[in-house]
Formats: structure tokens, C-alpha cells, sequence
């Protein structure tokens, strides 16, 4: 197994309150990792803990072999690794196309490799290139989301931390969006840390998962493992 990322005995608070309380988990290099829970499991501090995002931490977190856990946002970033965070966070004021430039400004935002990045994303989201002008607050929920994901990518990860993907966007267009990701993952070989509530889409896409209850891993294992597991069929599969 090639881990990519290694992250042990992880605990995060937000002032005073401890939300994770000392978890394990691993994504494998080339593999969509999936975290799975209700409400309030832990499941958005994770993504946050492990790239240093408005949350403090103690723990270890590994990249590629190297502890990064004491490493400011920007240059865990910079080390490879891209953050949608829930609510999308494009720039609203912006166009399609600036947002997605600047998701490229660490590699200078119109060389030609940006330039050829810019069209595989269009490749990837044809809304998106129909849309390279328009101003993004004016954009579809969908479109949004697909922006978001797309100005990550233009930077470059080889780990891709995705919270949510699928909220508040009709089931047509989450479908479009996780066969988006499984492109990417195949083409890109881009190793993706998946938040979903909807467990049953994101067991479809994930090669493994995670339970989160309470800021604990409570199960882990294969996505077929979880799949067969009755106790998340019950929970969380509505079976």
C-alpha cells in the first residue's frame, strides 16, 4: 500500500472544545478516501485539521513521508495539496475564468502550461467554458461547485480534501460531479479525501471509507466492506 497521507492520533479544537478526539486514517496515493457521518461527527474539522485551517490541532499528519502538521496553510498547499471547502468560496466578483486563474497564480497565471490546464478544466466542466466570462455569483449552485473543484485542480494537487460536493445541487447534477471526480482521479491520478453525507453516492466513487461518530473512526474498510456492513446499510444507506 502507498500511503500518501498518514494521519495519527489527530485531535482538533476550536477554542476550548475538542471535536476530534485522536483519530487514525490513511488515503492511499491514486484512491478516493471516503468520510462518512452525521452532522456534527467531525467530518469538515478533519479536512480543516489536516491542512491547518481555522482550526488548532495536535497530532501527526504525514504527506508523502513528511510531517506537515506544523506547516502553515499555505505551504501545505504548496506541498501538493488542494482544499474545497464546504460553501464553495469563489470569488464571486470575479469571472469564471479569473477565478480559475488564480487557482494557478503560485505557477505565474499565463504561461502556457496554466493555459493548457485552463483547457482540460473546460474539458472537464464544458459549463464552466461556456460560461469563462460570466461573473461567478451569477452562476448555478452546480456551476459554483464545479468552479470550485476546478480552480483547486488548476493548482496542481496530488491530494484533493472535497467537503460536500454534492449539498444543496439536484441529483442530476451531483451525478455529473462525481463522474467528474472519477475522471479525474483516473486521468490525474489525483488522490481525493472525500467528505459526503449522501453515503451512498460517495461508496459508489470511494475505494475506501471511514465512520466518523463524535470525532471518532468508529469503522473503516473497504467501500464494499461498508456497503455490506448492516450497520451502515441501516444508518446510513437507508436499507
Amino acid at each position: 500500500m502507498n500511503r500518501l497521507l498518514e494521519v495519527r492520533g489527530l485531535k482538533a479544537h476550536y477554542g476550548s472544545t475538542e471535536v476530534l478526539h485522536g483519530i487514525d486514517l490513511d488515503v492511499e496515493e491514486g484512491k478516493v478516501t471516503a468520510l462518512l457521518g452525521a452532522n456534527g461527527a467531525g467530518k469538515t474539522t478533519t479536512l480543516r485539521a489536516i491542512c491547518h485551517f481555522q482550526v488548532r490541532t495536535s497530532g501527526s499528519v504525514s504527506f508523502r513521508g513528511e510531517r506537515i502538521d506544523a506547516r502553515s496553510t499555505e505551504q501545505i498547499a504548496m506541498l501538493g495539496v488542494g482544499h474545497v471547502p464546504d460553501g464553495r468560496g469563489t470569488f464571486l466578483g470575479l469571472s469564471t475564468e479569473e477565478n480559475l486563474r488564480l487557482g494557478s497564480h503560485r505557477r505565474g497565471g499565463r504561461s502556457p502550461e496554466v493555459a493548457q490546464d485552463l483547457e482540460r478544466m473546460y474539458g472537464y466542466f464544458p459549463r464552466l467554458k461556456e460560461r469563462r466570462g460570466q461573473q461567478a455569483g451569477t452562476l448555478s449552485g452546480g456551476e459554483q461547485q464545479m468552479l470550485a473543484i476546478a480552480r483547486a485542480l488548476m493548482a496542481r494537487p496530488t491530494l484533493l480534501l472535497l467537503d460536500e460536493p454534492s449539498f444543496g445541487l439536484a441529483p442530476l447534477v451531483v451525478k455529473d460531479i462525481f463522474a467528474i471526480m472519477r475522471r479525474i482521479r483516473d486521468e490525474q491520478n489525483v488522490s481525493i479525501l472525500l467528505v459526503e453525507q449522501n453515503a451512498r453516492i460517495a461508496l459508489e466513487l470511494a475505494d475506501s471509507a471511514y465512520l466518523l461518530e463524535t470525532g471518532r473512526v468508529v469503522k473503516h474498510g473497504s467501500s464494499e466492506a461498508m456497503r455490506s456492513d448492516d450497520a451502515v446499510r441501516r444508518a446510513y444507506l437507508g436499507e
